[in-house]
Formats: C-alpha cells, sequence, structure tokens
C-alpha cells in the first residue's frame, strides 16, 4: 500500500511538472490556432493516443473482452468531460481573451481551494485536517506572490475573471466526479479516454460555430510536435496519472500539487523565454513549498 501511495505522489508531481510547461507551448501556438482550435486538436490527439494504448498494448495482454455499457457510469464521464476539459480549459481559454493574463492566472491557481470546498461538502469520506486548510491557504498567498512576479497590480474585467472562477469551479466538480468513477471497474486509461470523448462531443459544436484561424499552413514542424506534446503528453498520459493519483491519495491531497504549476511556470519561462524573475516571485516559490509542506502532513496519532 506505500509503495502504491508513494507511486501516487511521484505521478501527481510529474503531472503538474508538465502541466506548467504547457503555457509556453501554448503561447506558441496562439499565433497560427484559436484557442478552441488547440483544445479539440490537443484532446482528439489524446483521445488517439488513449485507444491506441488500449488495442496495442492492454488488449495484447488482457485479450478484447469489453465491458456492458453502464449508464450511471457513462452519465459520470459525460460529468467529468463537460467540466474537467470543457468547463476548465474552455472556460479558462476564453477567459485569457477578455481579462489580464496575470488575472486568470492568480483565479486559476485558487482551484485547490474551490476543489477542498466542494470536496468538504460531498466526499464526507475523505478526512480533512486543519492542517491541509492552513497549508492550502499559505499555497494560495504564495501562487499570488508567483503571479504578480514583482508587478504588484491586479486590474478588475468582470467578465473575465468570473469565467477564470468558473473555471476553477469546473475543475473542482470534475474532482469530486472522478472519486464517484468505479476505478474497480475501468481502468485509469479506459475512463479517461471516454472522459475525453464526451468532452470532445461538447467542443466540436463550440468550434464550428466560433471563428476559425488555421490553415495548411499553420501545421508546420513546430507547430505540429507542440500539438503532440499536447495530446499525447499533456492530455492522455497526464490526465490518466492524475486520475490515478485521485484515485490513490484522494481529491485533497492530489489537489495540493496544483500549486506547484505556477512555480514551475515561472521557472521554465524563465529558462525557456528569458522572463525575469523578482524576489518576489522567490518568496512565493518558498510560501507554496511551505503550504505544501504543511498540508501533506500527517496528524500526530495520539497514544
Amino acid at each position: 500500500m506505500k509503495a502504491k501511495s508513494t507511486l501516487a505522489h511521484v505521478a501527481a508531481l510529474i503531472t503538474v511538472t508538465v502541466w506548467g510547461t504547457t503555457f509556453i507551448a501554448t503561447k506558441l501556438l496562439l499565433d497560427n490556432f484559436s484557442p478552441i482550435e488547440i483544445l479539440v486538436i490537443r484532446f482528439v490527439a489524446g483521445y488517439i493516443g488513449l485507444w491506441l494504448y488500449e488495442l496495442l498494448i492492454v488488449r495484447r495482454k488482457e485479450g478484447t473482452s469489453s465491458l456492458p455499457v453502464n449508464w450511471t457510469q457513462e452519465l459520470l464521464f459525460a460529468a467529468a468531460g463537460a467540466t474537467g476539459v470543457v468547463m476548465y480549459y474552455l472556460l479558462e481559454n476564453i477567459a485569457l481573451t477578455m481579462t489580464y493574463a496575470s488575472n486568470v492566472g492568480i483565479l486559476v491557481s485558487m482551484a485547490p481551494l474551490t476543489t477542498a470546498v466542494l470536496a468538504l461538502v460531498f466526499l464526507r469520506q475523505e478526512k480533512v485536517r486543519p492542517s491541509l486548510f492552513v497549508g492550502f491557504v499559505i499555497a494560495s498567498v504564495g501562487a499570488v506572490l508567483v503571479m504578480f512576479n514583482g508587478a504588484v497590480e491586479f486590474r478588475l474585467s468582470l467578465k473575465g475573471d468570473l469565467l477564470a472562477l468558473c473555471a476553477t469551479l469546473g475543475w473542482g466538480i470534475y474532482s469530486i466526479i472522478l472519486r464517484k468513477i468505479d476505478t474497480r471497474r475501468y481502468r485509469a486509461s479506459v475512463y479517461t479516454r471516454k472522459i475525453f470523448f464526451y468532452g470532445i462531443l461538447i467542443m466540436v459544436p463550440v468550434l464550428f460555430a466560433s471563428e476559425r484561424t488555421m490553415n495548411l499552413s499553420s501545421f508546420g514542424p513546430l507547430s505540429i510536435v507542440l500539438l503532440l506534446f499536447l495530446g499525447f503528453g499533456a492530455s492522455a498520459a497526464c490526465f490518466v496519472s492524475w486520475n490515478y493519483a485521485v484515485s490513490v491519495l484522494g481529491v485533497f491531497k492530489t489537489s495540493a500539487y496544483i500549486y506547484l504549476t505556477p512555480l514551475i511556470s515561472l521557472v521554465t519561462a524563465a529558462l525557456v523565454l528569458a522572463e525575469q524573475m523578482t524576489v518576489m516571485a522567490v518568496g512565493g516559490c518558498v510560501l507554496i513549498l511551505a503550504g505544501l509542506f504543511i498540508s501533506e502532513r500527517k496528524a500526530a496519532v495520539p497514544t
């Protein structure tokens, strides 16, 4: 059991490390693609990757037997696709077109707190320690400092900011739904693929209703590499590893790792894009790590 828990922690850490670098890929792709185009291509590639994994690897080992359709679980998959894929990612991208990037970054980094509050209400089986919320608050302050990175300015843009907050609500609901999925019946790769399918199904009408900017010239070598990274890596592999971590560690512990995302994004931007890292940002990084340490500490067992 300890080995399984350790593997889940490693999976969560690797996942947020990859997710923390995706903003660079998305930033470069926005020169040739719209936000909805990037999302649809990304999750279609992720779906294909998971389907190939099931076909070429899993079925060779375990045969071709398929489970009968369970409509209760299918509804959960659809709800997870609507919230974790569409509501979170699409609203976040739309918010970026309506408000300041710093606002979106700060508000979205509050996703663990939103998730914790929802889990407190809907997941009574998960134990809540005071240290967890203290750690979350400290890490939230650290995330804000990292996002500001020396530019102490927060300008309100009501519509965009509300959309960013709704995105965090979407991720919180998604996290709750994951705990309702029958992980003994379905492998992580199977239910992640199903979640992607329903998410794509919802996004495709939005794609056709929006103004399209891509053409054949958009798919240059760099764009293809970045889209494959987002699809196979940041979507297929990372969603499977994240969903696995949630199934083992629970919503609270796994969500805490999201606080590392702005820290990783900051370091990546400094190394790849040569963006400045200020004392404020470094202080924020320290607070994030301190908050994670406090939230992950186990309460002393009374003797």
